[in-house]
């Protein structure tokens, strides 16, 4: 048996949710993809789309249905302009939101770039014991999101408490 101070691999999903980006110019994908396998996960699937809250919702859907995936990165969407449609392609989607993340994300943000962080609909949250967060476009962000909050909640050796250690319990009755 583990102990708590053990590391988890866990299986990530990584998606960016791109009308200009491909997988060959995605910078912000390529940070997380490495982020995530450098600190000891697993990609379980990487994927790109354009800003299309049904074709999100299907493949964000397949992962959080797959027992295997433990968690999902969205990458872009999380703005105002008029195509960015992640926050309402995928919240429909969450058993529970984990409002903690975005208020986090956008108090960090301020550090950087001040008031501009209010434009940020960056969340998280679970379905089907599934973590799902959704993080701007931008690679400084995705830096920003990854090195003062995500890396710390799935990594089991985080102190007091993470998310890593709590995902066997997370559909208890």
């Amino acid at each position: 048996m583990s102990s708590q101070t053990d590391f988890i691999p866990l299986q990530i999903c990584v998606l960016t949710v791109s009308d200009s980006r491909t997988l060959d110019t995605d910078s912000s994908g390529d940070y997380l993809v490495a982020s995530l396998t450098g600190a000891g996960h697993g990609i379980a699937e990487r994927a790109l789309l354009p800003d299309d809250r049904y074709a999100m919702r299907a493949l964000v859907s397949k992962w959080i249905a797959d027992p295997t995936v433990d968690g999902i990165l969205v990458t872009g969407g999380t703005g105002f302009t008029g195509r960015d449609s992640t926050p309402e392609a995928l919240l429909p989607l969450l058993d529970k939101e984990m409002p903690g993340f975005g208020e986090l994300f956008r108090a960090v943000s301020v550090e950087e770039i001040g008031t501009s962080s209010l434009q940020s609909r960056a969340f998280a949250g679970l379905a089907n014991a599934t973590f799902v967060f959704a993080l701007p476009g931008s690679t400084s962000a995705c830096r920003t999101a990854w090195e003062k909050i995500v890396r710390h909640q799935l990594d089991a050796r985080t102190k007091p408490c993470n998310l890593a250690t709590i995902r066997p319990r997370l559909k208890e009755a």
